[in-house]
């Protein structure tokens, strides 16, 4: 193409404003000059300014309380008033007020050569055993600390610490409960230093550490390896499915094309002259699920669900001590907006007791969780080869739910429903094959199992 084409192109095409849709134009649209400029200049100053006094702000805003800003509110309208109408209390106290806005100011100069750090002797511990955490100041810098107040944030509550001044290379330590009454998973931190003056107009916090957690497991009680002995042979119960090659020996056949050699039985096939081979019977290894019910409406209190979920860390801690197949569920909820029901179960880990328990300790019972009715049906479908299934709920649900509940597993499958009920007597019952048993306190389980393996 030539130069003069495109220097066509280039005029037909010029570079302006036309179609610019950036700040500028919407402030001055295509206008140009020393007008135009100077508006643009005034704008990205004010911007510049408004920006400023939004970071001093913010900056002030997190440190000056309540109270301060109501003493930057009464200091000049009290010094305003105090004067143009002669009122020389109020003078006195508009003066008085910014004296102590001074003061304040003060206790926020400088900064702490500290270095502070949260620790925890253990991260796990059993509902009702005693937890502490540590918190360790030490003095790095070259001159003493003054003294601050430490605030360490645990669970719901608030433990503050009185930091004494520390010399230079001296360090401070001290120990704090962690409360553990009740099993979940208690935030510990983060530590932060809070410099404040005495009346409480300015404060300023410090961030030192992060937040960690304490792990508060439900209790359990150790069960024999054998007293969930529904399984009783450990190399598994036979089936009435035939295989070629297992353990349980069901009858001998004749030799048929394809089968193992080594299956061959030498003594019948001289006997009779026909290779005799091995038949056996399938055998099944004890595959235990634990279903274990979130719905608010099987439990009668929260004593009963808190048993209930004990109850499921003792006998998957068992089962996982034992390295048996073992499957924990536990009720899936409905979404608040939902149309339908969530016909869902959350499967627990199992790879250890520890996680089995990590994930007991988050557990809550919720109105809109399936019941236990609903959850033997989706675990059901969802775990195969399932050989013992413990349903364990509260006192509320009736026998029929239970027998309702009981029919949604194969034939086969011996189904154990565990009632939490601290308000009745330890017992066994068996309604149309499913094995009830109802336990008081956590101890009766161990009792109760082991009756229920003899009958």
């Amino acid at each position: 193409m030539s130069s003069a084409t495109s220097a066509r192109a280039d005029f037909q095409f010029p570079t302006g404003t036309a179609g610019l849709t950036n700040t500028r134009t919407r402030i001055v649209g295509e206008r140009t000059g020393f007008l135009a400029d100077t508006i643009i200049s005034a704008v990205q100053l004010g911007r510049s300014i408004g920006g400023f006094l939004r970071r001093v702000f913010v900056r002030l805003a997190a440190v000056i309380t309540p109270l301060g800003w109501t003493m930057l509110a009464l200091v000049p309208l009290s010094l305003l008033f105090g004067y143009l109408i002669g009122w020389i209390e109020l003078i006195v106290v508009g003066f008085a007020g910014g004296a102590l806005m001074i003061i304040a100011v003060v206790y926020l100069v400088g900064r702490s050569s500290i270095q502070i750090d949260l620790s925890m002797p253990h991260r796990r511990v059993v509902a009702g055993e005693s937890a502490v955490g540590e918190v360790m100041i030490a003095n790095t810098g070259r001159r003493r600390t003054l003294g601050v107040t430490i605030e360490i944030p645990v669970g719901k509550a608030l433990a503050e610490v009185a930091l004494p001044s520390l010399r230079k290379g001296r360090s401070f330590t001290h120990n704090f409960s962690i409360p553990t009454a009740r099993r979940g998973v208690v935030p510990v931190g983060p530590v932060r230093t809070v410099r404040a003056d005495p009346v409480g107009l300015v404060r300023r916090e410090l961030v030192w550490t992060e937040v960690s957690e304490l792990f508060v497991h439900p209790r359990t009680v150790a069960i024999p390896s054998m007293s969930t002995g529904f399984i009783r042979d450990l190399e598994g119960n036979p089936t009435r499915d035939l295989s070629n090659n297992d353990v349980s020996f069901h009858a001998l056949r004749e030799y048929m094309p394809g089968d193992e050699r080594r299956n061959i039985h030498w003594k019948s096939t001289a006997r009779t002259g026909t290779y005799m081979v091995r038949q056996f019977e399938e055998t099944r290894r004890s595959h235990l699920m634990i279903a274990l019910s979130l719905a608010s409406a099987d439990y009668a209190n929260d004593d009963e669900f808190e048993l209930a979920v004990s109850v499921t860390g003792s006998l998957g801690i068992r089962a996982i001590r034992d390295t048996r197949t073992v499957t924990v569920v536990a009720s899936e909820d409905t979404p608040e907006f939902a149309k339908h029901k969530v016909f869902a179960v959350r499967m627990l880990s199992t790879l250890t007791g520890t996680r089995l328990l990590d994930d007991l300790a988050v557990v809550e019972h919720t109105e809109s969780a399936l019941t236990i009715t609903d959850v033997a049906r989706v675990a059901a479908d969802r775990a195969s080869g399932v050989s013992v299934a413990f349903l364990v709920c509260g006192s509320s649900v009736t026998r029929q739910q239970l027998r309702a509940a009981s029919t949604k597993f194969p034939l086969g499958v011996e189904v154990v429903a565990v009632v939490c009920d601290p308000e009745s007597a330890p017992g066994l019952r068996r309604i149309a094959g499913l094995s009830v048993l109802t336990i008081g306190y956590l101890d009766d389980l161990k009792q109760s199992l082991a009756r229920a393996s003899a009958a």
